[in-house]
């Protein structure tokens, strides 16, 4: 009684616009919303078969069923105000320690990237060797995923995951963890592929390059024909009037590399590297797992503040307090300033790679913070369809756009074509451009730098596809380029009409083909995969080719007329101005939709 109540208490005192709720959060915030008392949510939750406490968590859906029988509308609450909440929470626990703080040069953090083979880790294991701190003398090393070296005075950390797959998959995650990129590149083999890829990831990071000639004591190196392959990609050395520095290294004798320390320490220099180590920890996840002894451990890199032993810390959708920190040697540290790689134990579960990390001064601080977060990734794409609305928010000023075309020859008209629609309020820039199909690399960068995909004349790798599907990734297929630039031209003014998909919602094979009537016949089919449903849209291909696309006009189990039959069943199938099925013949039950928007 007292919930009927409290629930036509709530009814009577609902607002008239949907009340917006997070895609999680606990029973006391929910009530708190609602106006009721936990007890009520924890009561509706156990008519639903869910036993929980005070501060478990429910998803939306849950959220918003029990929200319906209180009389009030829901909706999911925005990307953009949930990231809002993030942020101000940051910055306010940000300014915890410290009003006015007190900035120190902090050590430079260096990626390491190059094609395979050109001795990426070779060089990593190098620079290890030859600038071992005191502090290790006769220590065990442990892989954390970094660690720091010492050049007189100053310190460098290098993250020991080479190559841009890492690097792009954390600054997927919205993690800027690198301040300078060490290319790495064969003196007798030159520029490749992945080189090429590894100069757009660092462009696109807006990180300053330095190049290291690699085996240059290699028979057959020829460091001049990879510098002059170098400028032609964009990079001139400083030797031939550039500014990008050029060091020649050799990981097996250790040639260059005192001298390749030396211009990472004066490149840090020049970038003005500060960070205030009395604030509450800010960092990265660069390596995270499940330690059979010790439970979930996380590699994380200290950005801003120090991390204390003992803090609470949320690190991606887990939270825990630091129980122990390690460094690379294994030697425990109770205090870990900016810069500086630490291995931690105490998280309740492993987080990704690339999750921030953010230091609270209470448990409550850090899981509340974690409530707020989205249970599923939540990546903020650009989509052509919704570019127009995000310029006029000024949440985009820059169009990143990574370019495939089906030759070599198309690749320049069609680039300056794309650069030229450039305007005021938004710049038109290819973070990308290259002959080939559409592969995963180039979805991975679009995902990293907030972009969408072209590809003129040329096709999508399936693994591309699945990818950018499940990132939000925003292809665009043209075959002829008046139609890319027109399009393109009336996205950023808010013309483009929305572009519509096709979306498989089931899958059937047909098992047999039953007579219904005089000249009709019924498909009887098995259900692979989704729901088909009557009255909507069927394509039926043989092999490879689709030789009927119409609506179900019938639908049967057994002799009852039904609405829908899910995966794992039997039925039949009748379809409107079509009967010459066989058996073998696959159905898929589509339906049309606008495209997703970021």
């Amino acid at each position: 009684m007292a919930l009927a109540k409290d629930s036509e208490n709530s009814k009577d005192n609902k607002q008239n616009a949907p009340l917006e709720l997070p895609r999680a959060l606990s029973v006391r915030q929910l009530a708190d919303l609602l106006g009721v008392t936990p007890v009520d949510i924890i009561k509706e939750l156990m008519r639903r078969g869910i036993m929980a406490n005070i501060n478990q968590v429910v998803d939306y859906d849950t959220a918003s069923a029990i929200s319906a029988e209180l009389g009030f509308e829901t909706r999911p609450q925005p990307i953009a105000a949930q990231a809002a909440s993030v942020i101000s929470e940051i910055k306010r626990q940000q300014k915890t320690i410290g009003e006015a703080g007190s900035l120190k040069t902090r050590p430079p953090v260096v990626t390491i990237m190059g094609h395979v083979d050109h001795g990426k880790t070779r060089l990593l294991d190098a620079i290890r060797k030859a600038n071992v701190m005191e502090s290790e003398a006769g220590g065990i090393t442990q892989h954390i995923g970094a660690y720091q070296v010492k050049l007189g005075e100053q310190k460098i950390t290098f993250l020991d995951t080479p190559g841009h797959e890492a690097f792009t998959a954390m600054r997927a995650r919205g993690a800027r963890v690198t301040d300078i990129t060490i290319l790495v590149v064969a003196a007798d083999d030159g520029v490749m592929p992945q080189t090429l890829e590894a100069i757009d990831h660092a462009r696109a990071a807006g990180v300053p390059i330095i190049v290291a000639v690699n085996k240059i004591d290699k028979v057959g190196s020829n460091p001049d024909h990879v510098k002059k392959q170098l400028s032609e990609a964009g990079l001139l050395c400083e030797e031939w009037g550039g500014d990008t520095i050029c060091v020649h290294t050799s990981a097996m004798s250790g040639e260059g590399i005192p001298e390749l320390l030396e211009n990472i320490l004066l490149v840090a220099e020049m970038e003005e590297l500060k960070a205030d180590a009395n604030l509450l920890a800010r960092g990265v996840v660069v390596e995270a797992r499940l330690d059979k002894n010790r439970g979930p451990m996380a590699t994380v890199l200290v950005h801003d503040g120090s991390l204390r032993l003992e803090d609470n810390i949320a690190a991606g959708t887990t939270w825990g307090r630091v129980r122990a920190m390690f460094d690379s040697t294994g030697r425990r540290m109770r205090r870990a300033n900016p810069s500086t790689p630490v291995a931690v134990l105490g998280l309740h579960d492993i987080p990704e790679v690339g999750d921030p990390v953010v230091a609270f001064n209470s448990e409550q601080e850090a899981r509340a913070f974690v409530q707020r977060k989205t249970q599923e990734r939540q990546t903020q794409t650009v989509n052509l369809s919704s570019v127009f609305e995000q310029i006029e928010e000024g949440e985009v000023k820059e169009l990143a756009v990574a370019l495939k075309v089906d030759v070599q020859g198309s690749l320049e008209p069609v680039k300056n074509s794309l650069e030229k629609l450039s305007t005021e309020k938004v710049r038109v820039t290819i973070i990308r451009s290259g002959a080939g199909n559409v592969t995963e690399s180039d979805v991975m960068l679009a995902v990293a730098s907030k972009g969408l995909i072209i590809a003129f004349n040329t096709g999508i790798e399936a693994g591309a596809q699945k990818l950018a599907d499940s990132e939000n990734i925003d292809i665009r297929s043209y075959r002829i380029i008046y139609e890319m630039i027109e399009d393109v031209e009336k996205a950023l003014k808010g013309l483009l009409a929305p572009q519509i998909i096709e979306v498989v919602e089931g899958v059937c094979e047909v098992r047999a083909v039953f007579p219904s009537g005089k000249k009709s016949k019924v498909a009887g089919v098995y259900v692979v995969e989704g729901t088909v449903t009557r009255d909507a849209m069927a394509r039926v291909k043989r092999g490879d080719k689709v030789v009927a696309q119409s609506p179900i006009t019938g639908l049967k189990r057994f002799k009852d007329d039904v609405r829908n039959v899910p995966a794992g069943y039997e039925c039949g199938v009748d379809l409107k101005d079509f009967n010459a099925f066989q058996v073998g013949d696959i159905i898929e039950v589509v339906r049309k939709q606008k495209a997703r928007q970021a």
